[in-house]
């Protein structure tokens, strides 16, 4: 049985490093196999996670739909897709990685859209749990691309913006299946800073799932362009991940 964890938020409130550390602490407690998928089309999650990819979903959507029409008709076109995909996964131990890329452009995708969504739907199928990092803000869950969702976590940090998106967030992820929806409270600087989100989270009528601290560690990484790879195991943020997980049941 698949586990889907989809993670959103304002854009800069570190919804990316969350994702990453959370894919990386399940692989390193055994849940495999796990599926990262980037779905932001900045494509920051394969970086932080320490791999590259070439070629993204978005890519195979565009040249599948310059080539559909030319295929004989006796060509098993969901098949065809299918292959393409497995083509952009990119494989790591305990983890592969699916970069979605950019929207689609002009023109008309519904019927490669349709076959997309069923293939995707297969492929998730085959992992133990998929850790989504979701595009900055609502654009998902207005096209209903993010569907199914077990566990929703909506990360803020200490600004009104990240609150009213959240509030949005909640608004609209009744469009798709979401079994559970968290706030994560992230680069908190002080008890003021948690006071005060935690009084927002209360009247959003949200549970809070986990408080990630400031952590120099994180900003450091960042600064130098590694990955959270390298995340010291001893590092705030990181006994804060293993709080999160352990809150969620992971």
């Amino acid at each position: 049985m698949t586990t889907v964890i989809s993670v959103t938020g304002k854009g800069g409130v570190g919804k990316t490093t969350v994702a990453a550390l959370l894919v990386l602490k399940l692989v390193r407690r055994g849940r495999r196999p796990v599926l990262a998928v980037d779905a932001d089309p900045n494509s920051n999650l394969c970086e932080a996670l320490g791999e590259r990819f070439e070629r993204t979903v978005g890519d195979v959507r565009e040249a599948f739909e310059r080539e559909r029409d030319r295929m004989p008709p006796t060509v098993d076109k969901k098949l065809q897709l299918e292959y393409k995909l497995m083509g952009v996964l990119c494989e790591s131990r305990g983890f592969d990685v699916l970069v979605m890329g950019r929207p689609e452009g002009p023109g008309c995708y519904c019927a490669v859209n349709h076959l997309l969504r069923e293939v995707l739907d297969r492929i998730v199928g085959g992992y133990r749990f998929v850790v989504v990092d979701c595009e900055a803000g609502l654009e998902h869950f207005s096209r209903r691309t993010v569907r199914d969702v077990d566990k929703l976590l909506v990360v803020v940090d200490a600004t009104k913006k990240a609150l009213s998106t959240a509030r949005r967030i909640k608004e609209l992820a009744g469009l798709v299946r979401v079994k559970r929806q968290y706030l994560v409270l992230n680069m908190i600087r002080s008890v003021e800073e948690e006071r005060v989100l935690r009084q927002g989270a209360a009247e959003l009528g949200l549970e809070v799932a986990g408080v990630m601290p400031y952590d120099e560690n994180v900003l450091q990484l960042d600064i130098e362009g590694r990955p959270l790879t390298e995340l010291p195991e001893d590092s705030p943020f990181s006994h804060a991940i293993d709080e999160l997980m352990g809150f969620l049941a992971l």
